[in-house]
């Protein structure tokens, strides 16, 4: 049981297991906010130009209720907003990941700092500099 829980711990605190921890959580917080701009901003007014019709409401009644059984209804407007909600979430994180590339792209382009003189550059610069100072005497 030692040996089970000591290799459990090595792999729980590797880093790219900690890595994708960090991406799960993130990736829900991102999800929540991305649902609620669909949901709260972006479904009113599409909405609204549909004439006030909500997707989520439309649905296809198989078979009524009666007393024993409830009503079979095939809720395809659930469906329909799960599509567009999917559709939004693919574009946001298009988005994101473009924005993303392109700063890496820049931060790439940017030229690097001349690498600083190796030691031998160095000393050859002194030597350089004593000749010069030699040579004006």
């Amino acid at each position: 049981m030692k040996k089970f829980l000591a290799e459990f711990k090595r792999f729980a605190m590797r880093g790219n297991v900690v890595d994708m921890a960090v991406g799960i959580i993130i990736g829900a917080a991102f999800g929540k906010i991305v649902s609620s701009l669909v949901a709260d901003v972006l479904m009113p007014p599409i909405g609204m130009l549909l004439g006030g019709m909500d997707f989520s409401d439309l649905a296809i009644t198989i078979k009524q209720a009666t007393a024993d059984d409830p009503a079979v209804v095939v809720g395809y407007g659930k469906f329909i907003q799960t599509v567009l909600d999917f559709i939004i979430v693919a574009f946001a994180v298009f988005g994101l990941v473009k924005g993303m590339n392109s700063l890496k792209k820049k931060q790439e382009e940017a030229p690097a700092a001349p690498p600083a003189p190796s030691k031998e550059e160095q000393l050859l610069s002194e030597i350089r500099d004593i000749l010069k100072e030699q040579n004006r005497k």
